[in-house]
């Protein structure tokens, strides 16, 4: 569904991805493990158009999406969830899951799209009239994931969802991360939390430094010295 080959990208004239190059198939979920800082992000900012790459191409679909605005990108099918809780504090949870209904024709297909999107949030459904900067962290997360699924999208991918979250809070966000791979959502999933991570994800891959250090199915990569050490503490 996805292929980034040769993906390199720049801030400025300070280099911050080097050649990486990875794929998701469709129906997976693939997870970017690496630290803060390691280029993750970055990575999902190119991808979504948000920054331009120096050099390398974006295939989604096999049709190349390199270099396009980020407008058109959510059009084909591909919605980022950048990290950090982003809502609007003093809409209502109904109102900032609307905001998401705006690609193509989703909004004709709002009331189809909330009752979807609530299956698999269903704590939006109580709070639908609450000022979303009343939820707690862990819904104020599950709000911008379901804002994202309101265009019915093909393709996720959700920036460090786990970050700032109690562990049974983490829990619950990655079991709905599950079920919507089970609906036909593909998912690319930058994570710290390389345990949560790969317990969910089909395959990884490790980035350093703005590189591809690593690569493998989840099982393979939780026997791997390299991640036991550096991302498992063991």
């Amino acid at each position: 569904m996805l292929e980034v080959k040769n993906l390199s990208a720049s801030y400025g004239m300070i280099p911050v991805l080097h050649d990486v190059s990875f794929k998701v198939e469709a129906g997976e979920i693939v997870t970017l493990l690496g630290s803060n800082g390691a280029g993750k992000s970055t990575i999902l900012n190119t991808i979504q158009g948000i920054m331009k790459p120096s050099s390398g191409e974006i295939y989604f679909q096999d049709r190349s999406i390199s270099g396009w605005a980020p407008h058109r990108v959510v059009e084909a099918g591909v919605i980022h969830i950048p990290e950090g809780h982003r809502i609007f504090p003093y809409l209502t949870v109904k109102e900032n899951l609307l905001l998401g209904a705006y690609p193509g024709d989703s909004w004709k297909k709002r009331k189809e799209a909330l009752a979807w999107v609530v299956e698999f949030f269903p704590i939006l459904a109580e709070r639908s009239n609450q000022q979303s900067r009343l939820l707690s962290g862990g819904e104020q997360q599950m709000l911008c994931i379901a804002r994202g699924l309101m265009s019915r999208p093909r393709f996720i991918m959700v920036d460090e969802p786990s970050i700032g979250l109690a562990p049974v809070v983490v829990d619950a966000l990655f079991e709905s991360l599950g079920k919507l791979r089970q609906s036909g959502i593909t998912i690319l999933l930058p994570e710290q939390n390389a345990l949560r991570a790969l317990q969910l994800a089909d395959r990884g891959y490790v980035i350093q430094h703005g590189r591809v250090v690593i690569e493998g199915n989840s099982a393979d990569l939780m026997k791997s010295d390299m991640i036991k050490k550096a991302y498992l503490g063991r």
